[in-house]
């Protein structure tokens, strides 16, 4: 009998041994869902800024919010509109497969960002569709990353950059005229 009763101990505090892992890796997960593991079980609300302005936010749970709070009737928000104050047209500041911009066009962009003095910046870049859709990715951010440099530089803000590739031309991707049009960087001005 008291070996039996050994047995039942030694088997239920396996199964409470496995539970308790299942519940503290289940608890974790549960409290970094949204980080994805990058936070190491820390903490991290994160707070951003869309082109239209809105500032987002999101705790540690995943659940997510704006910034304002005044919403249209659809509960759409009502934010600090941003508008694009400008577009650099890429190949006049950057050579072919390049994101290193031309000593000129440096100073062009240290001073507009001087003159523009807009409370922050959010800066996209695009491209035309003749590479992959990888690269193109790759490149755009890149570039918008060296105009980002170039803002921080003369003290602007910068709220985001972002690189959308050929997945938001301007114009038809069919003619030299409209892949030129959409090689660009973009610079939307919050105010």
């Amino acid at each position: 009998m008291v070996n039996t009763i050994s047995k039942v101990i030694r088997a239920m505090t396996g199964i409470a041994l496995v539970v308790a892992l299942a519940l503290q890796s289940s608890i974790a997960d549960a409290q970094t869902k949204s980080q994805e593991g990058r936070d190491k079980g820390v903490y991290i609300p994160t707070i951003w800024v869309d082109p239209d302005g809105c500032e987002h936010w999101v705790m540690d749970d995943g659940s997510e919010g704006y910034m304002t709070p005044h919403t249209t009737r659809q509960g759409i928000p009502v934010c600090r509109r941003g508008n694009i104050c400008g577009v650099m047209n890429s190949d006049q500041f950057f050579a072919t497969n390049s994101y290193r911009v031309h000593g000129q066009a440096k100073a062009r962009l240290a001073q507009f960002f001087q003159k523009t003095r807009a409370n922050s910046y959010i800066i996209t870049g695009h491209t035309d569709s003749r590479a992959s859709d990888e690269y193109n990715m790759r490149l755009s951010y890149n570039r918008a990353n060296a105009v980002a440099a170039i803002a921080a530089s003369t003290g602007a803000r910068i709220a985001d950059v972002r690189g959308y590739g050929e997945r938001q031309p301007a114009a038809s991707n069919r003619t030299a005229a409209g892949m030129a049009k959409n090689r660009r960087v973009e610079i939307i001005c919050i105010r």
